[in-house]
């Protein structure tokens, strides 16, 4: 029992010699920053942050940075703090509310990382994400703290404040939690806008429903016997007198506008951050997708955008738009695009092109602006005859 006693303290503090090494703290800087940037997710680095110190270092160096939001909160919803907002928020924070839910100690620890915390969590009033919608909201990144809380004990801080210490962000995706454009169920519609200081191009591609394979078989019979079983490629007759053409009309000033609207707001998360590479901004139901290559964010910089004086939105300039239609559009898995439509923009001012090279130009453009099983969809539908238009700036 007396050599038990004796031999006790030694377990309970070991010898020196006898403590394991902390293989983690081996590791070199460049290696943890290459696992930083694989996680990419602004919540989880804020996690990170609170691990050590030499995270808390570290976490301002990742390049690969992505903000996912959860959920959009219009201002009316606190108009009680509108009244104290702070005018030095840029116009990023004005047109939606991010909250991020979920955390707690970590985004604490996130807001330290971000530096002393406003006043105020609004961050002024413009109009809604809708095309048509008249609701103020705001952008902001939530957290729920013990100090100062705005309503519901979450204090808030804008995208631009979120990323403000990031010193080498090269590739930088924002996702909404949802399309700005609501639609019915069933219907197909999405797009692909690249911005430089104005609209570059933009591609739309959208369908009044969509069937899947095991309904195809009747789908088929119905647009045969419509078509009295021909289909040249051609528009019919009925898509101009059934509203057809008018709601693909909506469909495209509907996505040009929201794609404006998701441009004018980047403005002071690209002016800060000169190292981006890639810009993306989407959402979670991967209805719009606005991107922006080094080259076009250096071309924002050096030429400012111009504004649309009816909204927060950057100008969009007059266009040449091209549509291809089919009334029946079967991809190779077996689904149906019914009343398939694909809408090809650029700007009128952009010089054109030798027209064989032209042609060769658009279809590779166009045919790659969306992900499997829509890029064939694209293929199939440049195929067909193309449809020329024009719209004035708006």
């Amino acid at each position: 029992m007396s050599s038990l006693r004796a031999d006790l303290p030694c377990r309970i503090y070991p010898e020196p010699d006898s403590i394991e090494i902390d293989h983690f703290d081996r590791l070199p800087d460049s290696l943890l920053l290459l696992v930083f940037n694989k996680i990419g997710d602004v919540k989880a680095l804020g996690r990170c942050c609170v691990v050590s110190r030499r995270f808390h270092s570290l976490v301002p160096q990742v390049e690969n940075v992505v903000v996912r939001v959860d959920c959009v909160i219009s201002d009316d919803d606190s108009s009680s703090s509108a009244a104290a907002s702070d005018k030095s928020r840029g116009p990023f924070s004005n047109l939606f509310r991010l909250v991020f839910g979920g955390i707690v100690k970590p985004l604490q620890a996130l807001g330290q990382f971000l530096g002393p915390k406003r006043a105020s969590s609004s961050l002024g009033s413009s109009s809604g994400p809708g095309p048509s919608s008249s609701a103020s909201s705001s952008l902001a990144v939530g957290s729920e703290d013990d100090g100062d809380a705005d309503q519901g004990g979450v204090t808030h801080h804008s995208p631009t404040q979120v990323l403000k210490n990031f010193n080498e962000i090269r590739l930088l995706r924002i996702e909404l939690p949802s399309g700005e454009l609501g639609i019915e169920d069933g219907v197909l519609l999405k797009w692909r806008a690249d911005f430089g200081s104005t609209l570059d191009n933009c591609v739309i591609l959208g369908a009044s429903s969509v069937i899947q394979a095991k309904s195809c078989d009747n789908v088929a019979s119905e647009v045969v016997g419509g078509n009295n079983g021909e289909d040249n490629g051609s528009i019919p007759d009925s898509f101009y007198t059934n509203g057809g053409l008018k709601l693909r009309v909506v469909w495209t000033i509907s996505s040009l506008i929201a794609a404006s609207a998701r441009h004018y707001l980047l403005q002071p998360i690209i002016s800060e951050h000169r190292t981006l590479d890639s810009l993306v901004l989407t959402d979670a139901d991967g209805q719009g997708v606005l991107y922006m290559n080094r080259d076009q964010l250096e071309e924002l910089r050096v030429k400012p955008l111009s504004a649309s004086s009816a909204s927060k939105r950057t100008l969009v300039p007059a266009l040449n738009m091209r549509l291809w239609y089919a009334p029946h559009l079967e991809l190779p898995d077996g689904v149906v695009l019914k009343g398939a439509t694909l809408v090809a923009i650029r700007p009128s001012e952009q010089s054109p092109a030798p027209a064989a090279k032209k042609e060769n130009s658009d279809v590779s453009w166009v045919s790659t602006a969306f992900e499997e099983p829509y890029r064939t969809a694209a293929r199939m539908l440049v195929k067909r005859r193309t449809y020329c238009l024009e719209m004035n700036s708006f």
